[in-house]
């Protein structure tokens, strides 16, 4: 009662003046005694959020100016399933009630590096949250100048740290993470007398299996949105390859490990037999079909499962199938520090908090993301009710070692996202392997793999 109270007051829900609910109203809405009431609205006067008036009732006081301060939160639009949000932010409020967040949501648009860059230099936000691909854009583009430098906690797991590493400088505590993972409707596999998947899988006995799960109208073996920034670069890491142009920026796509692996993508969106032909815009798409046990396999992250956590849908999770190398994406969402904030110690409290030992628990206990804290993140759950979370949740410890960033493909900015157009074009027949490569060896000769586009 008393953390929603002052979270009201502080959010502006309940203006200075108001009077609160009458003693009997709040017992019956908390379901507390009296006697409880009284000492929860005794503690809300000594922090002189409210003054009891004899025979009137309870009223919230002006705020002493100065007395508090307002912290800006950058978030994008999946931070509250990520994080759990609410929960942390009156978690927060509670422990330093002088405090106050204010929560904005940072736009999600095709050049979100520039637009995180017009948060920070218009002083909209104190914090915000990235994951390693904004990171690696804000890097790529010279803009690291604009983010606070921070110490490393040997607490957290280091491959999350190195996630927003720039020359052995980190700039963003890591909160959660997940590999690029096989989710699994465990009924489809049952009903059909199938094996689950496991580690040995490779992308045919993948393709073998979800012919066998497709029945061609209501039910396809295998989704993913290929176009998504965290599945079509898993089939480059599995190469075992990089982008390594010669000296003259020449690469020979055509007959290496990375041209096989980009033809296997097309190979799995063409087939008509395992996947579905829909047009989709996002990964959430896919989502919401495997929620409807139309499909039976996808590629997805732990994040993103958090959408079947309240429901009753029998699934599990399984290591991706591979071809060359059993390898993985990784993807990392820390929080980082405006350099030039004006309110940086109480932004800097929030960013501290949210990797703490206590926030980091309530995100282990009440989502199904992975937090960043070691000694948490090992500890073992017991079942809550109300969370569906798969029995093989903590698969993601024994694959550690197939964890690899986006960085390794040894591709700047401006090359992804080159790559990404010439391969939408070949996914969709526009050209033909032999265009590809001729289009890529061209995009290289220009700018290479991995050229410092932040330098004019």
């Amino acid at each position: 009662m008393v953390d929603r109270l002052r979270s009201d007051i502080y959010e502006g829900r309940m203006a200075p003046g108001q009077y609160l609910p009458s003693e009997k109203v709040l017992a019956e809405e908390y379901q507390l005694s009296n006697k409880s009431v009284r000492k929860g609205l005794d503690l809300l006067v000594k922090e002189q959020l409210i003054v009891k008036i004899d025979r009137v009732g309870s009223q919230v006081l002006e705020c002493i100016p100065g007395s508090r301060s307002t912290i800006t939160f950058g978030i994008t639009s999946s931070i509250e399933r990520d994080f759990g949000l609410s929960a942390l932010l009156d978690d927060f409020h509670s422990l330093y009630p002088d405090k106050r967040v204010k929560t904005v949501l940072m736009k999600n648009v095709p050049d979100h590096t520039d637009n995180m860059k017009g948060y920070l230099e218009q002083e909209k936000i104190d914090v915000f949250t990235l994951n390693n691909m904004d990171f690696q854009n804000l890097a790529d583009y010279g803009q690291l100048h604009l983010l606070e430098p921070l110490q490393a906690d040997g607490d957290l797991y280091r491959f999350t740290e190195e996630a927003f590493d720039y020359d052995q400088t980190l700039y963003a505590k890591p909160v959660v993470f997940s590999p690029i993972v096989l989710a699994y409707n465990r009924k489809h596999f049952r009903k059909a007398r199938l094996p689950e998947p496991d580690s040995s899988w490779t992308w045919d006995d993948c393709l073998f299996y979800a012919a066998q799960l497709t029945d061609g109208k209501d039910q396809f073996g295998l989704y993913f949105y290929l176009l998504s920034d965290n599945r079509w670069p898993v089939f480059i890491v599995q190469s075992g390859m990089k982008f390594e142009p010669d000296e003259g920026n020449s690469l020979e796509l055509a007959g290496t490990r990375l041209m096989e692996c980009i033809r296997l993508c097309k190979r799995i969106a063409t087939d008509s037999q395992v996947y579905p032909g829909y047009l989709l815009e996002s990964s959430r798409d896919v989502t919401e079909l495997f929620l409807q046990e139309k499909i039976s396999m996808i590629m997805t992250t732990y994040m993103a499962m958090n959408d079947f956590k309240e429901t009753d849908l029998e699934f599990d999770v399984s290591p991706l199938p591979y071809q060359y190398e059993p390898r993985t994406l990784l993807t990392v969402i820390g929080a980082a520090l405006y350099k030039n904030s004006k309110n940086k110690e109480s932004a800097r409290l929030l960013m501290n908090y949210l990797t703490s030992e206590r926030a980091q628990t309530m995100i282990h206990e009440r989502t199904l993301s992975l937090i960043a804290r070691r000694s948490i993140a090992e500890l073992q759950l017991e079942p809550r009710q109300g969370i569906n979370r798969p029995s093989r949740f903590a698969l993601f410890r024994e694959i550690m070692s197939s964890y690899r960033l986006h960085r390794e493909m040894n591709l700047s900015s401006t090359a992804f996202n080159g790559l990404r157009q010439l391969l939408k074009k070949y996914w969709w027949g526009l050209m033909d392997d032999e265009a590809l490569c001729i289009q890529v060896n061209e995009m290289f000769s220009r700018f290479g793999a991995n050229d410092d586009v932040s330098k004019p």
